[in-house]
């Protein structure tokens, strides 16, 4: 028996009872001391409460202002205070003036004196505290009391003393020693029942059984070739195996320490620090490549308490898994050139965009370089050397490069540098070390030097070619990245350059397009516009940015000092659009020239339209634009059925179809002031009133040129002298984000702005409504339209008899001679007898003739016959028909336009009068009269 309780004493769990006994002591002792702290902290917190609380309901007791400011605050307080506090269980309720003179106290000896520390009640705080001093140690409150207005009109103070709150803990300390002892008795029974199993589970072993069971233990572990690391809830390490310590590299005090401490790499600490569950985890720690598994050890409350990690090194995979990798990001790399490489199709930038998506995923420094004619959309040459390229693009990790910048000639003038071996050979050319590339140094050597000291080891220069054309070249640089180039990087760079180059080719052809397509279109566009007084006018073009247009603008002289303003605009982009605005514009010209009203001009225009694309509908466009021959729709958005093969005769029949073609025709007269307009399926003017009131004048839209079937109205209006007329393209207020009408009150807003010439109002508009990315065509052409003066109009009613011409004639004579134009007087006075005498004979009544002094001398009569005369010559034996023969030889131009009511024939001379043919000898004016047409 007492062998067995010596052992018992011995063992472990002898020693773990003794432990657990003085544990279990020490934590009793410590609970009992800090109940009474705490019973003692409570006590004086609720006396603190008391205390306020009292405190606060006296200071607010109503009347208590008013006694306060009683002549005896004493003898009416204090009766009142003693019955609070005997109701409360305080020890003392103190009324006190600001200086803090006692008015009540529950000690009467102290009314009249004067307490001490109330300066923060004084300033408007109410605030507990322990009070240490005379007359006694107490927890009190102070409370300032307030009159009606806010104002600190005394204090009221309130307390029990602290011995009172220490008899009251003192009350609970048999409570406390009673629950101590239990606590006590409790801990020493649950210790001896803890110890009793314990002594089952260990079988009584003592330290020295223990040590050696643990040291085999050690022993067998680390015999294991696996990596075996026990890790604590706290992330410490607890234990280590020399496997372990071997994979990690370990330091020998690895353990009980941090595992943020042990000098692991970042993602090795975060991994074993993390606690998550993992089962054969590759993870690279170092140059090895580890199968990591984790475990919890135990559980407790639903949370780890440690983990287990074991460690296989699996090294002889890491170079496989490497390629892998490897492989992955460059296919990854690849992708994402094909997306990221040419969304635009502008050259330049394509090149930028390879270099970009290089850099720094495969090289450090990406330069690109372009032969001079692919940045111009030029086809370059498919054969010869290429010794020289521009500089297109640069990238690289850092922006202080010795690299030479875009825009810099480059030139390749030794066969055996990477670049031109490159180029000869066709495939991309490897120089892994450029220390050793001889060729590439005796190229520039002050240059190449430079780059060798800033760091450049490695270079693959890639030839740029697309469907067997060398367009420029990659050069892929290395500085920082330790590795140099090798064979798989050079497959890959290749690859790479490959995909850009096709991008780059695109670009190219759309860049030679679009300049094709502006070029033909800035050549049928007017480049000088006619001299005239009618209007004073300023223009803006610009083209769509996703390809050229058929918008077009004109201001074309018609006689009798009259202006024709047009604005058209031709469905679709690209080299047939310009090319059908051309053609429209060119028979606008022509059928002008007629002098026909804006509504009969819009119909001849349409049925030649019509006869166009009938001649066309069944032919081969050979000159298309490309969107018709890739099969488009011929409106350069490429919306083509899917799935249709149409003949190439269709196709091209409706790549050259006019159809959709939209036109504004307006004629403005200075000398009546109105204006006749008509339209074809395109936007009205704005018209803005000399008092800056912008309008939209109501005009049948028509139907768009082409569609055929209905005639087309024309308006015709006032305009207001000093008024502006602004035609426009639907281009300009029109866009994928703004709807027309808000375009149109956007550009009436800018329109209204007073005090602007044409071309700072046509600036005002192309600032305000202009897209960042204008989709179509923007034409824009703003007049401002002039009266001709009263002094510069000459009119006369002409009787229907022969006499009245003599009398027209010396009028018209007297006329150029006020207007200081007497050398004008012999053709005038000889224009007049033919047209006045023709329309007397062969027109019919009224008679007008009318003599405007412009740029020109325009000379008019008209009459109520819309009889047509022609020029004719006669013979040596006629005794007539010369009149208009001789009207066209003294006359600069001369013609007939239509009214409504009649003709008008026309004869226009030069103002200074030097233009009439000499005759032989002066003919007879008045023998004239007689000739006929």
């Amino acid at each position: 028996m007492s062998a067995r309780l010596s052992r018992g004493a011995h063992s472990v769990a002898g020693q773990v009872f003794a432990l657990q006994a003085l544990i279990v002591v020490l934590l009793i002792t410590a609970a009992a001391l800090a109940l009474v702290f705490q019973a003692r902290y409570d006590s004086q917190r609720d006396a603190r409460n008391r205390s306020l609380a009292a405190a606060e309901a006296f200071a607010h007791a109503p009347g208590l202002p008013e006694a306060l400011l009683s002549p005896d605050p004493t003898a009416a307080l204090q009766p009142l205070a003693e019955a609070a506090r005997r109701a409360s269980g305080l020890d003392f309720i103190a009324v006190m003036d600001l200086r803090g003179v006692r008015y009540t106290d529950s000690r009467p000896e102290l009314i009249g004196k004067r307490a001490s520390d109330i300066s923060r009640a004084v300033a408007g705080e109410s605030f507990t505290q322990v009070f240490r001093g005379q007359p006694s140690d107490a927890v009190r409150a102070v409370v300032p009391v307030r009159n009606a207005d806010g104002d600190i009109i005394g204090l009221v103070a309130t307390g029990i003393e602290v011995e009172n709150v220490t008899h009251a803990v003192e009350g609970q300390l048999p409570l406390l020693v009673g629950a101590t002892a239990t606590g006590l008795l409790l801990g020493t029974a649950g210790s001896a029942l803890v110890s009793r199993r314990l002594l089952r589970q260990t079988r009584g072993l003592g330290a020295a059984e223990m040590t050696r069971m643990n040291e085999h233990h050690e022993a067998v572990l680390h015999a294991v070739r696996e990596g075996v690391l026990i890790i604590g809830n706290d992330q410490r390490l607890i234990l280590a195996n020399d496997e372990a310590r071997r994979l990690l590299d370990l330091p020998e005090d690895a353990e009980e320490r941090a595992v943020g401490d042990l000098g692991l790499d970042p993602r090795t600490t975060e991994l074993l620090a993390s606690g998550r569950v993992v089962t054969d985890h590759v993870h690279l720690a170092g140059d090895r490549l580890l199968a990591v598994n984790v475990r919890p050890t135990m559980a407790y409350a639903g949370r780890p308490a440690g983990r287990v990690v074991t460690l296989r090194d699996s090294t002889e995979l890491a170079s496989l898994s490497g390629r892998a990798e490897v492989a992955r990001s460059r296919l990854q790399l690849l992708y994402d050139a094909g997306v990221r490489i040419g969304t635009t199709l502008d050259v330049a930038r394509t090149a930028e965009e390879l270099s970009e998506v290089a850099v720094p995923r495969f090289a450090d420094f990406v330069t690109v370089e372009l032969l001079e004619p692919v940045l111009r959309g030029d086809e370059p040459s498919g054969t010869g050397v290429y010794t020289e390229m521009r500089r297109a693009a640069i990238s690289g990790i850092r922006t202080d490069s010795p690299l030479q910048p875009v825009g810099d000639l480059i030139r390749f003038e030794v066969p055996t540098a990477p670049m031109a071996a490159a180029l000869d050979a066709g495939h991309a050319v490897l120089a892994a070390d450029l220390n050793a590339a001889m060729g590439w140094r005796a190229q520039d050597s002050q240059g190449t030097r430079t780059a060798l000291d800033y760091g450049l080891h490695s270079l693959i220069s890639v030839p740029l070619q697309a469907r067997g054309v060398v367009l420029g070249m990659a050069n892929f640089w290395r500085a920082d990245t330790p590795e140099p180039f090798d064979g798989e990087d050079l497959s890959f760079a290749e690859e790479l350059g490959a995909r850009a180059a096709v991008s780059i080719d695109n670009a190219r052809r759309f860049t030679r397009e679009h300049s094709m397509a502006v070029t033909l279109q800035r050549s049928l566009l007017p480049r000088v516009l006619p001299d005239q007084s009618a209007v004073e006018v300023a223009y803006r073009y610009l083209p769509a940015t996703a390809g050229v247009g058929g918008d077009w603008f004109d201001v074309i002289q018609l006689p009798g000092a009259r202006v024709a303003l047009v604005v058209g605009d031709v469905v679709g982009h690209g080299v047939h659009a310009a090319a059908t605005m051309g053609r429209l514009r060119t028979a606008v010209h022509n059928f002008s020239t007629l002098d026909l009203p804006p509504d009969e001009l819009l119909g001849h225009l349409d049925e030649l339209i019509n006869r166009i694309d009938q001649d066309e509908a069944g032919g081969w466009l050979v000159d298309g634009d490309a969107n018709a021959r890739a099969g488009g729709d011929g409106d350069g958005d490429g919306s083509g059925a899917a799935g249709e093969d149409p003949e190439p005769g269709a196709a091209a029949g409706r790549a050259s179809a006019v159809t959709g073609a939209t036109c504004l025709y307006a004629v403005y007269d200075p000398v009546s002031g109105r204006c006749r307009m008509a339209s074809a399926g395109h936007p009205g003017p704005a018209l803005i009133r000399p008092d800056g009131r912008v309008e939209f004048p109501e005009l049948p839209a028509g139907i768009p040129l082409g569609v055929g079937g209905m005639p087309f109205e024309a308006v015709d209006f006032e305009v207001p002298e000093g008024s502006r007329l602004v035609l426009f393209t639907d281009g300009l207020v029109e866009g994928r984000d703004r709807d027309f009408d808000t375009g149109l009150r956007l550009l009436a807003d800018t329109l209204s702005q007073p005090g602007r010439s044409p071309d700072e109002a046509a600036s005002d508009v192309l600032d305000t409504l202009l897209f960042p990315v204008p989709s179509d065509d923007i034409a824009l052409l703003i007049a401002d339209t002039r009266r001709l003066e009263a002094d510069r109009i000459a009119e006369w009613e002409v009787p229907g008899e022969p006499s009245a011409v003599s009398r027209v004639r010396n009028a018209g004579s007297a006329q150029l001679v006020e207007w200081g134009l007497e050398d004008l007087a012999f053709p005038v006075e000889l224009i007049l007898s033919e047209l006045v005498t023709n329309a007397i004979r062969y027109g019919s009544a009224p008679v007008r003739v009318r003599l405007l002094r412009d740029r020109s001398l325009i000379c008019e009569v008209s009459d109520g016959s819309s009889t047509s005369p022609h020029l004719r010559y006669a013979a040596t034996t006629d005794e007539g028909g010369r009149g208009l023969f001789l009207v066209a030889q003294y006359a600069e131009r001369w013609g007939t336009r239509y009214t409504d009511r009649g003709k008008v024939i026309w004869a226009q001379l030069p103002l200074t009068g030097g233009a009439e043919p000499q005759p032989p000898a002066p003919l007879d004016l008045d023998a004239l009269e007689d000739m006929a047409w």
